[in-house]
């Protein structure tokens, strides 16, 4: 009985081995490979790795993905007999990529395990900067590092200062001027005239309470440059306007108002393109002095209908009507409708317009 049973483990085992050896599998002479240090403007670089079927079995190299910024364009498509040989490419490319980095090739093979993973890995030197890269915008023989000046959050009752970098990038000199400036904006060149090569600044001075508006406001105005004016010499100017609360006293938050909504998301489902849906937001006064409405505004698709009154006594309700057309917007849908009031804990309440628009 043991002659039988160390009979039937010895063939077992053999049964076992020789299955190992009839399937197919990729051994790699490396799976990292270190390209050192190089240049961003060397542009592409690529590295073969190089592997043996060692295997009993033919090989078959069933597809090769690579991370973000690595490629893997070619590789040995054919079946490989046992002993044979073959390669799988990795090309990384450093364009706007400086900076160490560390990237992963995935293999998917017929081989036992069926993946295997390698690794480039490297430095980019980033390029010298160009005035181009600097000051990206251009407007004529001059260049600018943007041509947006954004303000970010200013408080109604506030004047604030911004600045813009430029440069003359011609061989002549620049003179700036500036037009359809709006009132509640003061701007500056400094200097007026840029000489050739010479670097100067755009001062812009942002009068909130001249421009008596809430919320994200744009405002655009134009250069002429040189005497010349241009459509594409202009400047978009850019603020989001609050309200500033921070002199009101504890007891004069406690008797402010307060701003309330039945429900601050309308969802109507599924329609068809082309669809207008309709709701209506009831807003209330739940603190102790009057609410004033300062604006409403909706994001593209909806319209919202200005509430009749924009003064709201405590204990008192309106309604805003929002509308919403599906014409030209298929799939989910995340409206916005903005309502900024005087209530200093909540000033600026999003109230939501979602669903989903289907082809009619």
């Amino acid at each position: 009985m043991k002659r039988i049973l160390l009979t039937f483990c010895m063939f077992g085992a053999v049964v076992s081995l020789m299955s190992q050896t009839l399937e197919p599998k990729i051994s790699f002479n490396e799976e990292l490979f270190d390209f050192g240090i190089f240049k961003e403007t060397d542009g592409k670089v690529t590295h073969r790795f190089e592997f043996v079927n060692t295997g009993g079995s033919d090989l078959l190299v069933q597809n090769v993905t690579a991370s973000c910024g690595c490629t893997a364009p070619s590789w040995t498509r054919e079946p490989i007999p046992p002993g044979g040989k073959g390669y799988v490419a990795a090309t990384y490319d450093p364009a706007g990529r400086p900076g160490a980095f560390r990237k992963y090739v995935t293999v998917i093979s017929n081989s036992n395990p069926g993946s295997a993973r390698l690794t480039i890995a490297g430095e980019v030197a980033p390029k010298p900067k160009t005035v181009e890269d600097d000051y990206r915008y251009e407007m004529g023989p001059m260049r600018l590092k943007s041509n947006h000046l954004a303000f970010g959050n200013v408080m109604n009752t506030q004047k604030t200062e911004k600045q813009l970098e430029v440069i003359n990038n011609s061989n002549g000199p620049v003179k700036i001027e500036f037009e359809r400036v709006p009132e509640h904006i003061t701007i500056k060149a400094v200097p007026s005239t840029l000489s050739p090569n010479e670097t100067g600044t755009i001062t812009a001075t942002y009068n909130a309470p001249m421009r008596n508006d809430w919320g994200f406001v744009i405002d655009r105005m134009g250069l002429k440059i040189n005497g010349v004016s241009d459509r594409t010499y202009s400047l978009v100017i850019s603020a989001n306007i609050e309200e500033d609360f921070a002199s009101l006293t504890a007891e004069e938050l406690a008797k402010a108002p307060a701003v309330k909504v039945d429900d601050t998301e309308f969802k109507f489902g599924t329609i068809k393109e082309g669809v207008k849906v309709e709701h209506t937001y009831l807003l209330t006064n739940s603190g102790k002095s009057d609410l004033y409405i300062r604006k409403v505004k909706a994001s593209c698709g909806c319209t919202a209908v200005q509430p009749d009154k924009d003064v709201i006594a405590p204990g008192e309700s309106i309604h805003i009507k929002t509308v919403f057309n599906s014409a030209g917007k298929l799939g989910n849908q995340n409206k916005t409708v903005t309502v900024i009031t005087n209530d200093p804990r909540n000033s600026k309440m999003i109230l939501w317009v979602k669903g989903e628009v289907v082809k009619s």
